[in-house]
């Protein structure tokens, strides 16, 4: 039986970056995944980024970004039920000095670049394997067995890092995320020849729809040759995401509304969907066992923005810490480490949340048209601003606006609740 320093269980953002920079680190590697690559990933794949490069990637500087990059989006334009639309640059004039942009990739093209990537530079790839057991042996080895269409597979290893996404197995097999929040989304791919439909349906506008969904958000994002139209609900009222049965035909109405208003209509049968559970922060977890044998990394460690419900960078940073915690011989202090990068700013995320999705209308009226609010958002999205540093002055602002303004859409009784927060 082989036996590796460490063993990555899928070839997402968070399982790449971890198995490259394990390997440049001088690792022995291996890095398995359940489905044959390439492989279609359910995800919006917006990728944030500031004068060109990624703030969480320079280290990928060596991947020809025309190879996974589809557009380049410089615009947002926001609607309330589809109408009182407000289109706003992400780079207002006087500020180009720092460009900002949104990255459009599609993951299938993405995520195999960058297993591909970590495969040169040393890690036994292994594709359609799922993995069906894990556990911890008597002498302190870590035991994995994958069986599929990639054939069988069994190997030990001192460490092994879960990065099998939400409903991966490393977390169950070992104990770790019990207890979840889950946001729930579905998205289409839908085919676009540029030119058609809307005219603020371009290759540089990203759109953003707050009203036609129930404490949630629909999407549509350009790619080269479509369009992925999605909707989400990120305050779900069961942790699970389950107990309303009305929430799928909710969000592929507003599929089907989304693409009717920007001019390219579809039927739903002309639609398929795809659904996926997005596994929100909800507060630090413990993300490694007790010996310190299993981490988990990614959307298995629950690094999902609550606010816009973003992601792939934050999965490449938590990659990378599990990382360097094994190479430096620290993976005790793995958990303590995501804590400092993520948690402040993610429980600020978490309180500006909320808020949000629960007097939208307000929110929209009164911070997404403000001037700037763009920009803030996208550079909030991009880690050139901290949630932690703004949320309560916003929210002060939006409470001072509830007060001020009787036509609003929310009641007196919730302008009473948000008074005595």
């Amino acid at each position: 039986m082989s036996h590796y320093d460490v063993i990555v269980i899928g070839a997402g953002p968070a399982g790449n970056a971890a198995a490259f920079a394990l390997t440049q680190g001088g690792a022995r590697v291996a890095l398995i995944e359940k489905q044959a690559l390439p492989r279609h990933k359910t995800c919006g794949g917006g990728m944030p980024m500031v004068v060109g490069q990624a703030l969480a990637l320079d280290e990928l500087r060596d991947l020809a970004p025309d190879a996974f990059v589809e557009a380049d989006t410089l615009f947002m334009r926001h609607t309330w039920n589809f109408e009182d639309a407000w289109l706003a640059p992400m780079n207002p004039d006087g500020e180009e000095d720092r460009r900002l942009s949104l990255w459009m990739v599609r993951r299938s093209v993405f995520d195999n670049a960058l297993a591909q990537r970590a495969a040169r530079a040393g890690a036994e790839l292994r594709d359609a394997l799922p993995v069906r057991e894990i556990e911890v042996t008597r002498d302190g080895q870590v035991r994995v067995r994958a069986e599929g269409a990639g054939g069988v597979w069994e190997a030990t290893a001192d460490r092994v890092i879960g990065a099998d996404g939400a409903n991966g197995i490393v977390a169950r097999s070992v104990g770790l995320r019990r207890h979840r929040v889950l946001a729930i989304a579905i998205e289409a791919e839908v085919p676009h020849l540029w030119g058609e439909g809307h005219p603020d349906l371009r290759p540089d506008v990203c759109h953003l729809e707050y009203g036609a969904v129930r404490r949630g958000y629909a999407w549509v994002f350009p790619k080269s040759d479509h369009l992925n139209v999605g909707a989400g609900v990120f305050r779900p009222r069961q942790p699970d995401g389950r107990g309303d049965n009305t929430v799928r035909d909710e969000l592929r109405g507003a599929i089907l509304g989304y693409l009717k208003m920007l001019g390219v209509p579809r039927r739903s049968e002309e639609l398929t969907y795809h659904a996926h559970p997005l596994p929100l922060w909800n507060g630090l977890d413990t993300l490694q066992t007790r010996d310190s044998r299993v981490l988990l990394a990614g959307d298995a460690a629950g690094l999902i923005n609550p606010f816009f419900g973003d992601g792939i960078l934050h999965a490449i940073k938590s990659g990378q810490i599990a990382a360097r915690c094994i190479l430096e011989g620290e993976p005790a202090a793995y958990t303590d480490r995501i804590a400092a990068e993520f948690r402040a700013n993610f429980d600020a995320a978490l309180k500006l949340a909320k808020f949000f999705y629960q007097w939208p209308g307000l929110c929209y009226k009164h911070g997404v048209k403000r001037p700037h609010a763009t920009r803030t958002a996208t550079r909030l999205l991009c880690g050139d601003a901290l949630f932690h540093d703004i949320a309560g002055r916003v929210i002060r602002r939006l409470r001072e606006a509830m007060r001020s303004d009787p036509k609003s859409e929310d009641s007196e009784t919730d302008r009473r609740s948000i008074r005595s927060r």
